[in-house]
């Protein structure tokens, strides 16, 4: 933009200070990183420096200014001798009521979110007012403020008179490229496209449309390929657990960076890196490393459970395909086809007047009471793959991920996915055959086991397994408890079971409630909090998280503090948010349940975590991570005797 515009806008802002800073770099602080949290200046006053704004150098000595927008970033690369330097961090708008012509200009020209910088031909004038704001700032009385405010407007002038002078260059900020920067650096975090855009001051709009157009995919997307690429260098670089990476990385747990990893690369994180150790070392290989280093030409394809791969010169990308049957599952289903085929009867080879074999009298009385037969033993219910035939009465049946509410039914499975460690019906399936993760469940095991009714929970699964026996897809992430548990019933013919099960629960709730309301505790705040490595905590910001949140939240309608419970109201699926532990009190409720398992970080030396109120008069309450991972009828009921006594054996608040 040109100045005179520039000085325009200055003129018919309304300017707000947020701080002003004294500061000094030491020279052995190099790389040292900072976040513009609004537009900002820094004064220059001692020292000589390389400063980076958003990937722009700036090479500074004595006096010298230099101006961001917010979200930009500032890196100190190189410091010589002591730096010494001003910070103030300001708000600019414009009226309501300003013309719309300057707000065409602000829209397309903001100069409060510009980059320059430049070494003041008079820096005197500007030190002095920026050491009387600094002074006047730390005393913090009203009439202080305004002089603040006032020497601040003093400030800007003689900054744009010599600015002026010297026509410096103004650089435009790229929101796409300070996006990017932020979600490389905060990926741990929740996300929403709304906070996104907010931190690098620009719109969720503008925002997916730069994704869009620059980088042909959203900021979902990306987001999700950050973290899948640091998932997999954590995954190939160390032991951690699947549960450690997840939450390094930004996932609630292991199950759900499973489906993410597998889903992204079409292989699970177990198999991917097995197989990356199974391979020949590419170090021994000089010449075949250097080709697989500098480029792929083709990519590699995954194309069914067996992890094969097959070059595929059609594009630039590894796609997903769904997962087909084995070739030694497709050999057993025709072998049972055929041992089938044998035994339905005799045809009758004596031709008819023209020529044509017409199956016999008895063939054909058979095959209509077989028939009959196969039509008494099933039934039909609609689901989201359309009409399927279910057995009237299932006596084989097999389940993945989706266990509790199998068998709160009164129905044991005879395979299941992998049971997580301390879930609340763990010894009841200590004896059933385990088929692998819920989202990469053995077809060959499952065959070999010869069900008649299974119950998956998604797409991926359903396209494996439904050749084998009838098949129903649970879409539980678009189901309420209720609604999924009465659909399970109707598969498996419990429907008056399902009824009763929510009968019983809900009066079990209204029961739980009235003890916790005459103890006096139902009224007081609640919040659930996992992790504490890395100076932050995750703190569950959902009703659907996990960790006993569906049961305080939902159910027994406890309230989270005021900062955590807004997001709980308005949020409808999984949601939590990284909080370091210096502001963790504001996060912390009258009571605390702390999502544990092996190898949590240990608290018990961490002077901020002991000084909460919750946690130093013993009102902070473990809850197994397994227990509380699963949202099923039954995990809920456990998880709600549980969370109800822990509540009733706390301390009561003072």
């Amino acid at each position: 933009m040109n100045l005179k515009d520039h000085i325009l806008l200055w003129n018919h802002a309304l300017i707000e200070i947020i701080d002003i800073r004294h500061t000094f770099q030491r020279s052995g602080d190099l790389n040292s990183h900072y976040q513009l949290p609004s537009s900002a200046f820094l004064l220059i006053i001692n020292g000589k420096a390389e400063i980076l704004i958003d990937e722009v150098p700036h090479e500074i000595g004595n006096f010298h200014i230099l101006h961001g927008g917010k979200g930009m970033n500032i890196q100190f690369l190189r410091t010589e001798e002591l730096l010494e330097y001003y910070l103030i961090l300001y708000k600019a708008n414009l009226s309501l009521a300003s013309r719309n012509n300057l707000k065409t200009i602000m829209e397309h020209n903001n100069p409060f979110n510009l980059q320059y910088g430049f070494t003041p031909t008079s820096p005197l004038p500007l030190f002095d007012k920026m050491e009387n704001m600094f002074t006047d700032w730390g005393k913090a009385g009203l009439l202080d403020r305004l002089h603040v405010k006032t020497l601040f407007y003093q400030w800007i002038y003689e900054m744009l008179r010599q600015l002026y002078t010297l026509e410096t260059q103004l650089i435009q900020p790229d929101p796409l490229d300070q996006a990017i920067r932020y979600m490389q650096a905060y990926y741990k975090e929740t996300f929403s496209l709304e906070k996104l855009a907010k931190a690098v001051n620009s719109s969720p709009r503008t925002l997916s449309r730069l994704f869009r157009t620059r980088l042909q995919t959203s900021p979902a997307q990306y987001l999700i390929s950050i973290r899948m690429e640091k998932s997999k260098i954590l995954l190939l670089n160390t032991e951690a657990s699947l549960h450690d990476i997840a939450i390094a990385v930004g996932y609630p747990d292991g199950y759900y960076l499973g489906k993410m990893f597998k889903k992204y690369y079409g292989i699970s994180p177990v198999r991917y890196k097995n197989k990356l150790i199974t391979q020949p070392s590419w170090r021994d290989m000089p010449s075949q490393g250097a080709q697989i280093d500098i480029a792929r030409t083709q990519p590699l394809r995954y194309i069914d459970y067996d992890n094969h791969y097959q070059y595929n010169g059609e594009g630039e990308l590894p796609m997903f395909r769904n997962a087909k049957p084995s070739l030694l599952l497709t050999l057993l289903l025709c072998f049972t086809i055929v041992l089938s085929a044998c035994s339905t009867g005799t045809t009758n080879l004596n031709a008819s007047s023209n020529g044509t074999p017409t199956p016999s009298a008895e063939t054909s009385t058979g095959a209509n009471t077989d028939k009959a037969a196969v039509e008494a033993q099933t039934r039909i219910i609609s689901t989201v793959k359309g009409d399927i035939a279910v057995p009237t009465s299932p006596q084989r049946v097999v389940v993945l991920y989706l266990l509790g509410d199998v068998l709160a039914l009164g129905i044991k499975p005879i395979g299941v996915s992998d049971v997580s460690e301390g879930a609340a019906f763990e010894d009841e399936l200590k004896d059933v055959q385990k088929l692998g993760t819920w989202f990469e469940a053995s077809p060959e095991a499952i065959l070999a086991l010869n069900p008649d009714l299974i119950i998956v929970p998604s797409e991926e699964t359903y396209e494996a397994l439904h050749q084998i026996a009838p098949t129903v897809l649970v879409p539980y992430e678009r189901m309420s408890t209720e609604e999924r548990v009465s659909f399970i019933g109707q598969v498996v013919g419990k429907e008056d079971q399902a009824e009763e099960l929510f009968t019983d629960f809900h009066k079990k709730v209204e029961d739980s409630k009235q003890k916790l309301q005459e103890a006096g505790i139902l009224d007081h705040t609640i919040s659930i909090m996992e992790g504490g490595k890395d100076n932050s905590m995750a703190v569950v910001a959902s009703k659907q998280f996990g960790r006993g949140s569906q049961i305080i939240y939902e159910y027994l309608g406890m309230k989270a503090p005021e900062i955590i419970q807004q997001k709980i109201d308005t949020t409808t699926g999984a949601d939590g948010e990284s909080v370091s532990f210096e502001v963790l009190s504001k996060y912390s409720g009258d009571y605390i349940f702390r999502s544990s398992y092996d190898g949590m970080a240990d608290l018990t030396q961490n002077p901020i975590w002991n000084n909460i109120p919750a946690v130093k008069e013993g009102r902070l309450m473990e809850i197994d991570f397994g227990l509380g991972y699963y949202s099923d009828i039954y995990s809920l009921n456990v998880q709600l005797d549980y969370i109800v006594e822990a509540l009733l054996a706390a301390p009561r608040v003072k």
